[in-house]
């Protein structure tokens, strides 16, 4: 059984930027497939960056507040 794939993407937020791993459930392909599923209002990211400065181990952003996201 697949656990999906880890993607390592860059959120633009209008409160900052979020460096991080975003993980592509098993039954689909892109980025974009799971983040537009409507019952997904946050999207979760691992091993974050914040700002170029900050670390974390995990951020959950709500996705009203995002600007761009950039597969990296």
């Amino acid at each position: 059984m697949t656990e999906g794939k880890k993607v390592r993407i860059q959120v633009r937020t209008v409160n900052g930027s979020y460096v991080g791993d975003f993980l592509v459930p098993p039954m689909r392909n892109r980025v974009s497939d799971a983040l537009n599923e409507e019952q997904r209002l946050f999207i979760n990211l691992t091993d974050v960056v914040i700002n170029d400065k900050d670390r974390t181990a995990f951020v959950a952003i709500n996705k009203n507040l995002i600007e761009s996201i950039t597969q990296l």
